[in-house]
């Protein structure tokens, strides 16, 4: 049985759960299944034919469509407010395949300078070989933005906010300045989900998610979602099922039930992210902390504009990027690794996390710090979080 129902009228905490499932199930089933076949058999081959032109709905290959990551689709789709989407077997597959589907040489690309440092990598050492120029500007000078749009953009690529730097950017603005050379408008939503921002009601023509992070949310599966008007999604979905970087069914099943926690973790993540955030401040061993929901953060009032929350990870500095590797094995209740976005708390310094790839040229580069240590706060007791960290810090 189907149900028509008007989304954008139901609250996130209710599409978490339910976008995409409101359909029956095989078996009635209350549940989604893992369809764990690489293809798709008919009877008839009339009805095969149609299926295969897209004249009749069905599944064909496990590459082009399978039933459980459409269902995955779905659920972001409306949780973003898009029109469709497209999921891949990762994070960087979204961003390439969105990236290599839509430029062309001699095409322009507008992007900021510190975005997380895989997508750097695209920017910096990929696209140059198919002769498409990139200008990096200031991640926060939207002047510079302004200039650079105005010159030449057939792409603006936006990450807010930014990982590991926690920048923000102004995305309404940007987009405004698109609109005479139509550019298309990207932005990177991971670290924000679609619980805290939805950069299409703000003007952005397609956003993106490494699927693997909060929308998972249990470091147990890896996936990407690009999502955007039908138009736009079909011509990346078309790149995408050529290329291959289609997402299992089985990860999908797994980032599916994550999702209908997303929007409680999300409170969680932002209040222990908050309240951690006021504490490192006021700790003597802590020389910043880059949070958007920190009064003095430069892009706090932007944030607080176009956010309805200011996500699970903060980044903060020490005195010298000698004291970090004592200060995280002094730690009992985070992991050292190179991930965000799980219940539990995860750190690490950008040149092991989130510019693992980038060499320290390429960091001093992109304006990322040596001394910083990216945290992704979880959703443990914030005492117990508080209590470790001042014990580690204490230790330097």
């Amino acid at each position: 049985m189907k149900k028509d129902i008007s989304w954008n009228k139901i609250k996130p905490e209710t599409k978490s759960v339910w976008a995409g499932e409101t359909d029956s199930f095989p078996y009635n089933t209350t549940q989604p299944s893992t369809v764990n076949s690489v293809a798709f058999s008919y009877d008839n081959v009339e009805e095969w034919m149609a299926v295969a032109k897209g004249d009749k709905k069905g599944y064909i290959y496990g590459r082009n469509t399978n039933p459980t990551v459409e269902i995955l689709e779905k659920k972001v789709a409306i949780l973003e407010g898009a029109e469709s989407s497209t999921a891949f077997s990762s994070g960087m597959a979204a961003i390439s395949n969105t990236l290599f589907a839509n430029l062309k040489p001699g095409d322009r690309v507008v992007v900021g300078k510190d975005a997380y440092g895989g997508t750097s990598k695209i920017f910096m050492e990929f696209l140059p070989k198919f002769d498409i120029d990139v200008v990096f500007c200031d991640t926060t000078d939207i002047k510079k933005f302004k200039k650079e749009i105005e010159k030449k953009c057939d792409l603006l690529y936006l990450e807010t906010p930014t990982n590991p730097t926690l920048k923000i950017q102004d995305i309404q603005a940007l987009t405004e300045y698109t609109k005479t050379s139509k550019s298309l408008v990207v932005v990177d939503n991971t670290l924000a989900t679609p619980i805290n921002q939805n950069p299409l009601s703000l003007g952005a023509d397609v956003v993106l998610h490494s699927a693997t992070k909060f929308l998972c949310g249990h470091s147990d599966a890896i996936g990407g979602i690009a999502c955007g008007n039908k138009d736009i999604i079909d011509k990346i979905f078309h790149f995408r099922e050529i290329n291959g970087a289609c997402l299992d069914p089985n990860p999908a099943y797994m980032i599916l039930r994550g999702i209908k926690t997303l929007s409680l973790r999300m409170e969680k993540h932002n209040n222990n992210a908050m309240e951690l955030s006021r504490w490192l401040s006021k700790h003597k061993n802590v020389k910043n902390v880059f949070y958007p929901g920190m009064p003095h953060h430069d892009g706090h009032e932007i944030a607080k504009n176009q956010m309805n929350g200011y996500g699970g990870v903060l980044s903060f500095s020490v005195a010298d990027e000698n004291l970090i590797s004592n200060f995280i094995s002094n730690l009992k209740f985070a992991h050292a690794a190179a991930h965000l976005g799980s219940l539990d708390t995860i750190v690490g310094p950008p040149k092991t996390t989130s510019h693992v790839e980038n060499t320290s040229q390429e960091r001093i580069e992109l304006g990322i710090p040596e001394n910083l240590i990216r945290c992704s706060v979880g959703i443990e007791h914030i005492d117990d979080i508080k209590n470790d960290f001042d014990r580690a810090l204490r230790a330097l």
